[in-house]
């Protein structure tokens, strides 16, 4: 790597990859790096205020191919439904020709010296036949890969893709040996079953091949990286160091530095401002997730069942247009003055910092993870997905920063169990309330001291530059 390198973006077609991948090309862009940046034209339209340094990050679109199964003009997951995905990693596959002329053209252009990815396990392949260096960078919690892609190892040999590999529920409770926690592992039933879901293998590809090949691409790739930092995950990072026999460079959290609107809009501004300080929980569950109708007004009936006031920001459930025709009877009615849902984008951020804000409950996307590390409101998680699930351990069992919602043996959570969570840290006086405030303090003090985040990555540049 050098003093200014050309360096290529490929992220999976999913806002919570995309946007970590651009925060880190700002900080690479700030730091003198030409970043071009491989996506769809709708997420350029979305990203493009995120750019911070347009002379020298280039977007370049890339046409994903319709294939049976995927909804036309599908572009990135948060278009369609969860069940759908595995669609949509087919087609990203078949952009491999697309990334390859690109490269290829960089060579006789201005070269791409590196391309940085997460899904697309070709691509050390053809980056080495064009002698340019292929980084995995992932943008989920470490402990993700350590039980998605660690208990394959011994399954890779010569004739791995022909060789059957099956794993019962029971087995995939057990973490893979030397695993660093007792504590941030899957559980319980539903649990396991969002491992073996999120091995979304594409169709035709049959799951095995689909580890493997993913398994190889980071063997394969020039350097391993990942956007989290020792302080809250060095034991999970030493482990995935040991298991794959490479060293893995961290790039700290990554936050944007963006400035973005400094107010808030005047309709969300003018109803915070009818609450005390500290007293309303804002709820948001990304732009991909969405509930079945059921557990969705279990949800909004959690927050009602606080008796504080609320704003739940989220898609509506899956086979409802809009919001309204999903909330239970009468429960607009019962709420009104102290409680809205609203089934649009809202600037999150803003309303993390905003005074009246005391609760943030979220689903503990690693994205949103740090978003709540870095505010000053109490954490309640209600995690979906297999890193979500290990992101939310990470804080509520480990790091003693939140709580995590109760939920039953197949994933259900009910009013009581929402709002039992939402009071223990809400209530003045509680014992859990004050333990998790104390640690959350720690942590982000930690993680707000001048110079940590630039620091990681000045150092993450270093390591590039000695390892690649």
């Amino acid at each position: 790597m050098s003093s200014s390198s050309h360096i290529a973006m490929f992220p999976w077609f999913a806002m919570g990859h995309m946007t970590p991948f651009l925060h880190l090309s700002n900080e690479l862009a700030a730091r003198g790096h030409k970043i071009t940046f491989l996506l769809p034209k709708k997420a350029q339209i979305q990203l493009q205020h995120l750019n911070l340094h347009p002379h020298l990050i280039t977007f370049h679109p890339v046409t994903v191919p319709h294939i049976e199964g995927l909804p036309d003009k599908t572009e990135f997951v948060s278009e369609i439904p969860l069940s759908l995905s595995h669609f949509l990693t087919l087609a990203i596959d078949r952009t491999r020709d697309q990334i390859q002329d690109f490269l290829k053209t960089s060579v006789a252009d201005c070269k791409v010296d590196m391309i940085f990815f997460d899904s697309a396990h070709w691509i050390p392949e053809i980056a080495r036949g064009l002698g340019i260096k292929s980084i995995f960078y992932g943008v989920i919690c470490a402990a993700a890969y350590a039980l998605s892609l660690v208990p394959i190892c011994n399954y890779v040999t010569k004739d791995a893709c022909m060789a059957p590999m099956t794993m019962t529920e029971e087995q995939q409770h057990k973490p893979p040996p030397g695993y660093p926690s007792s504590t941030v592992v899957l559980t319980r039933s539903h649990e396991v079953r969002s491992l073996m879901t999120s091995r979304s293998c594409g169709v035709g590809i049959r799951v095995n091949q689909r580890l493997i090949t993913g398994f190889r691409a980071i063997k394969e790739c020039d350097a391993f990286c990942l956007r989290t930092c020792r302080e809250f995950e060095g034991d999970f990072c030493d482990y995935l160091e040991a298991q794959f026999q490479k060293p893995v460079l961290l790039t700290g959290p990554v936050l944007s530095l963006e400035k973005g609107p400094t107010l808030l809009e005047d309709r969300w501004a003018d109803w915070f401002a009818g609450f005390e300080a500290g007293s309303v929980v804002f709820c948001t569950f990304g732009s991909q997730w969405a509930f079945e109708k059921d557990q969705f007004q279990e949800l909004v009936l959690g927050f009602e069942l606080t008796g504080l006031p609320f704003l739940v920001a989220v898609k509506p459930p899956l086979g409802c247009v809009t919001i309204e025709e999903a909330l239970p009877e009468r429960f607009e009615e019962r709420v009104r003055g102290r409680g809205v849902v609203f089934g649009g984008w809202v600037q999150q951020p803003l309303i993390l910092s905003h005074p009246a804000v005391g609760c943030f409950v979220h689903h503990c996307g690693y994205g949103t993870m740090w978003e709540s590390l870095m505010s000053e409101n109490q954490i309640v998680l209600v995690p979906q997905l297999v890193d979500q699930i290990l992101g939310a351990k990470l804080l509520a069992k480990e790091l003693k920063v939140a709580v995590e919602v109760e939920r039953e043996e197949d994933g259900w959570f009910s009013r009581e169990s929402l709002s039992k969570a939402v009071k223990s840290v809400m209530d003045k006086g509680s014992e859990v309330g004050v333990m998790v405030k104390k640690n959350h303090a720690k942590c982000r003090e930690i993680i707000s001291e001048p110079g940590f985040m630039s620091g990681y990555v000045d150092r993450f540049v270093d390591n590039l530059k000695e390892h690649v």
